[in-house]
């Protein structure tokens, strides 16, 4: 473990707010975002990027927080489960999930909210295969996907103003 003397400071935009935290060397983000910043939701699973329970996004682009080193966020902007939300109105994503059941424990959950909404944000009207696609790096041990899929689906309706096709 290192000595407090080598960490170094970080300054970063995380969920649309200019933070400052302090960061070993070769510690990951999901740690800093979980220990230090206090934003539990997103999960360290496998610590490998292979269950997507960590992802976040980084500039908008979807990754897994357990594979990037927390002093990469330096001048950046991190979107984490608890930023998706506004004003305490959930994303069409998160009411979805809990309409179509799409949730169970709850470990994959941010995972696939954050991975949904990076789909959406950059393809508003996609088809059940690219959704499947675009979340096969969550793994769900709980659900089938089949609710996950249907609520990705019926959440892109109403965010195109309509309903699910």
């Amino acid at each position: 473990m290192s000595t407090p003397l080598n960490r170094m400071p970080v300054q970063a935009t995380v969920n649309g707010e200019p933070r400052v935290f302090l960061a070993n060397p070769g510690q990951v983000l999901a740690e800093v975002l979980r220990d230090e910043l206090e934003l539990t939701g997103t999960k360290i699973g496998c610590n490998t990027g292979d269950c997507g329970a960590c992802s976040v996004l980084l500039n908008g682009r979807l990754v897994c927080s357990c594979l990037v080193l927390a002093a990469e966020a330096e001048g950046q902007s991190v979107q984490t489960v608890e930023g998706v939300a506004e004003g305490g109105v959930l994303h069409p994503v998160q009411q979805k999930l809990l309409e179509h059941g799409g949730l169970q424990c709850g470990v994959c959950t941010p995972g696939v909210v954050i991975a949904a909404k990076a789909l959406l944000d950059t393809n508003p009207d996609p088809t059940e295969e690219q959704v499947r696609y675009w979340l096969a790096g969550n793994l769900c041990r709980c659900t089938g996907y089949d609710k996950i899929v249907r609520a990705v689906l019926d959440a892109a309706g109403e965010l195109r103003g309509g309903s699910a096709s």
